[in-house]
């Protein structure tokens, strides 16, 4: 939450411009990763706009805005897709990178960049308990 010089507090979802950008800048970054030759694998055969929009929705509440996730746990959605670190890396690579090609504030690229390392245990596959 950041505050505005008449006192007044704002979330980051409206420092971000609200729901038109945020949704300008998932449908850029799904354009990335599913076209990078090392992440496409995991899009095939899946529902493309319903991870979007959990995407936007995730988002969202992340940073103060209206809607509410209502999509599976982090760590249940991505079990079965085995996400390694390297690709792990090259998606908050991806989001990262879209939020400042659009000149995102900084406070809201922070504070995406917060969740991402903050949920890289429920996504990436531990092989150290693979035997």
């Amino acid at each position: 939450m950041s505050t505005d010089i008449t006192g007044s507090s704002t979330s980051l979802y409206d420092t971000l411009g609200g729901a038109e950008p945020l949704k300008l800048a998932v449908d850029r970054f799904y354009v990335a990763v599913t076209t990078d030759p090392q992440l496409a694998h995991y899009f095939e055969g899946q529902d493309v706009a319903r991870i979007k929009r959990h995407q936007v929705l995730l988002l969202s509440q992340v940073l103060g805005g209206p809607a509410e996730y209502d999509g599976r746990q982090l760590g249940d959605a991505h079990r079965a897709l085995h996400v390694t670190d390297a690709d792990y890396d090259s998606v908050a690579e991806h989001l990262i990178g879209t939020l400042r090609g659009l000149d995102v504030d900084d406070t809201v690229v922070s504070a995406v960049e917060g969740v991402v390392g903050s949920v890289r245990r429920d996504i990436v596959e531990d092989t150290t308990l693979r035997g």
